[in-house]
């Protein structure tokens, strides 16, 4: 049996997920991305992994370091703002560059930045895995992305 990519993304549409902008700062470059595919891979040692498309810009330019910005409810509009092609907001954005060289997004429930530890293949998309270097959070209700839509909780 053939799963069509349309079939497949309605599927994965009723998984309820945080919201995150991978960040990374490339000599004097900033870029992000909004990305749905990010996950804890080990406590010991400290180690999460995103998924990237391999055409995107964000993923050309993540070399050693990036950073992942845990979105809150109030940050809709950053999400969206990362999530088209093109210009990044950050002009518009209240952040400040990380020990990593990624922009930290001021208001973020948390901050992750990473070093790049290793990049699978993972079809269309690459698995970076990342090394956590640092992190801090916030208190707030996350962003929530559930049937192609953005939700909060109470």
């Amino acid at each position: 049996m053939t799963v069509s990519p349309d079939e497949f993304k309605i599927a994965l549409g009723r998984f309820a997920s945080g919201v995150t902008v991978v960040t990374v700062g490339s000599n004097d470059t900033l870029h992000g991305m909004t990305a749905s595919s990010f996950a804890s891979v080990s406590l010991e040692p400290p180690r999460i992994l995103v998924c990237l498309d391999k055409s995107s810009r964000t993923r050309s330019l993540l070399l050693d370091s990036f950073a992942v910005n845990i979105l809150g409810a109030e940050q809709e509009h950053v999400s969206r703002a990362f999530a088209h092609a093109g210009e990044k907001p950050f002009s518009e954005l209240d952040y400040e560059i990380g020990s990593s060289g990624a922009p930290l997004i001021r208001g973020s429930l948390a901050w992750i930045e990473c070093a790049t530890s290793s990049i699978v293949d993972g079809g269309d998309h690459d698995i970076v895995i990342g090394d956590v270097t640092g992190c801090s959070q916030a208190d707030g209700n996350p962003l929530v992305y559930f049937q192609r839509a953005y939700h909060s909780l109470p």
